[in-house]
């Protein structure tokens, strides 16, 4: 009941930017959903049909999030070390809140925090909710055939995600 009105209050002073997800769960073994959204930063559009031979990382965030931003120098690392092997990293920003919005600021932070990968606004929750996704941060990992193969929310499980990296790399379609 808290939570609720609490999410009441919120929504009325206008301080969460959220969208309510009412899409089901996605199953990891499902052709991933496009990532065609809103303003691309440091690239891009990029399409899933576009992107097929490669495996894909998605990383769902927002730049207010700490969480978010200490995941941000593992993808550089995995960025750095697995672009030329045929990994390519995609971040969604998904605003939690309203100020989180603006290009301008979003763009800001991609350079503050070092983010040299694409990224795409994802205001309007359309990317986030066709992968069902519940929470910031939330990597998402693609196979070179479109395939979604693997999914970690939060920070941490960096070794078994990289293990999945060079797993999926090893893999041909």
């Amino acid at each position: 009941m808290l939570h609720r009105a609490l999410l009441a209050a919120l929504l009325a002073i206008g301080l969460w930017g959220g969208a309510v997800v009412t899409a089901e769960p996605f199953a990891l073994g499902e052709r991933a959903p496009d990532i065609a959204g809103e303003s691309w930063i440091n690239g891009g559009p990029l399409t899933m049909a576009g992107l097929r031979g490669r495996v894909v990382l998605i990383d769902f965030w927002t730049y207010g999030c700490v969480n978010c931003q200490h995941v941000i120098p593992q993808l550089r690392e995995w960025h750095e070390k697995h672009e030329k092997a045929g990994l390519t990293i995609i971040g969604v920003h998904t605003p939690e809140f309203l100020w989180e919005k603006p290009y301008d600021k979003v763009v800001a932070a991609t350079r503050r925090l070092g983010v040299r990968y694409p990224v795409v606004q994802d205001n309007a929750y359309m990317i986030w909710n066709r992968f069902a996704i519940r929470a910031w941060p939330t990597a998402v990992l693609v196979d070179r055939k479109g395939i979604v193969r693997y999914q970690h929310i939060g920070e941490g499980a960096y070794d078994e995600t990289e293990s999945m990296i060079r797993r999926l790399l090893a893999e041909r379609e």
